[in-house]
């Protein structure tokens, strides 16, 4: 397993892919709302999904808190909002790559 970690910073409303202590990508996302926060923590990717359908959008990487995940979205216009019920958005084409390049057990970061 390659060594990647992903950070989720919700004050920015961004997530950067560190690879050791190498940032190797950064994404604007969406965050949970005032009433439905994204909860701060450590967690893994615990479950990947191709088109779970809905709201996800085109991918789902669900995280080893339950109900709480990594997803895509059907309204591109929320990303760099905090508007979900405390998953991350992020835009389709991006979530799709990150799809592609982490695994299973990857390291999860949520911070203020």
């Amino acid at each position: 397993m390659l060594n990647r970690q992903i950070v989720i910073y919700t004050a920015s409303r961004l997530l950067e892919l560190y690879e050791g202590t190498q940032r190797i990508c950064s994404y604007p996302v969406a965050v949970g709302k005032g009433s439905t926060p994204t909860p701060p923590g450590h967690y893994t990717i615990a479950t990947k999904m191709e088109y779970p359908g809905g709201a996800f959008g085109s991918r789902w990487l669900g995280l080893s808190i339950p109900h709480y995940g990594i997803h895509g979205t059907n309204n591109p216009s929320s990303i760099g909002q905090a508007v979900s019920k405390g998953c991350i958005r992020m835009y389709n084409h991006d979530v799709e790559y990150l799809y592609q390049i982490v695994e299973i057990g990857t390291l999860v970061t949520i911070q203020r």
